[in-house]
């Protein structure tokens, strides 16, 4: 079953439970995601971020994300993950997401309420829920150049308020792309977001949280918390292992079975952890 955001992080925020967004690359990840909330009965959330839209293009990603979540018996969201502006989230609504973000984090904060309202306008016009970012995600990554910045209680509240944005993602000591547990949560500062505003808070960069984390963040207004390089790492490290072990075999097919049966594995783990 296809649905926007909207309801579902709502929910997820006043339940004491998070929906986990998984950055997915292709039919492998994405059924593994489905699979795995299915046996949960959880919703299940398909996103696609910069690196994907680069590989495949939105309108291939939304024919196919879009038929594993009609044929699905949970509802799913097929969500485009740092949309850097109007033209991609466009690009992503046409094709037929059903959520985007636009990222305008790196902007003075009246630009990025400005652009925001914008993609917001097109985007609820077309039954699409939209996400924004205050304050800035950094990334573990030395190539990157985006600089990290603590989000602001005050400018959240007033980001909420002008924007209109479904679900509101905020910087509180994690980073993208992190490779170890070793991320510091900046508890106080979320309480002091989330005692200003009602919109439901998204958490980037989880892979470098601490499983103690997850399940402790699960119990804020917290409706989303994003998850990829740890996707990514199991099944790259699998199937290096697979090749390495069978020099003979060549069938790519065969290779992907143990990545993908490892991937479902990491993917139930956090579903568990957040409350699921």
């Amino acid at each position: 079953m296809l649905v926007n955001m909207e309801q579902m992080v709502k929910e997820a925020a006043i339940s004491k439970k998070a929906i986990p967004g998984f950055n997915v690359f292709g039919y492998e990840d994405a059924m593994m995601v489905i699979k795995a909330a299915q046996e949960l009965n959880a919703p299940a959330i398909l996103m696609s971020n910069k690196d994907a839209v680069a590989h495949m293009d939105v309108k291939y990603q939304a024919a196919l994300y879009r038929a594993l979540g009609q044929d699905a018996n949970i509802p799913v969201c097929v969500h485009l993950d740092h949309g850097g502006n109007y033209e991609i989230c466009a690009k992503a609504i046409a094709a037929g997401f059903t959520s985007v973000m636009y990222d305008g984090s790196q902007l003075p904060i009246d630009e990025n309420i400005s652009n925001t309202k914008e993609v917001v306008k097109l985007a609820h016009a077309c039954g699409v829920s939209v996400e924004a970012e205050i304050g800035s995600v950094g990334y573990n990554d030395p190539t990157i150049k985006a600089k990290a910045i603590y989000t602001d209680p005050q400018e959240a509240k007033r980001f909420a308020i002008e924007t209109g944005v479904d679900a509101l993602a905020v910087a509180v000591g994690t980073l993208h792309r992190m490779q170890k547990q070793n991320a510091k949560i900046q508890y106080e500062l979320l309480e002091e977001i989330q005692n200003v505003t009602d919109i439901p808070l998204v958490i980037h960069g989880s892979t470098g949280l601490s499983n103690e984390d997850l399940t402790k963040l699960s119990h804020y207004h917290i409706g989303k918390i994003n998850i990829g390089t740890a996707l990514r790492m199991t099944f790259g490290n699998t199937l290096r292992e697979e090749i390495n072990g069978n020099t003979d075999e060549f069938d790519r097919i065969k290779f992907f079975k143990k990545p993908m049966k490892q991937v479902k594995e990491v993917i139930l783990d956090k579903y568990k952890l957040l409350g699921w």
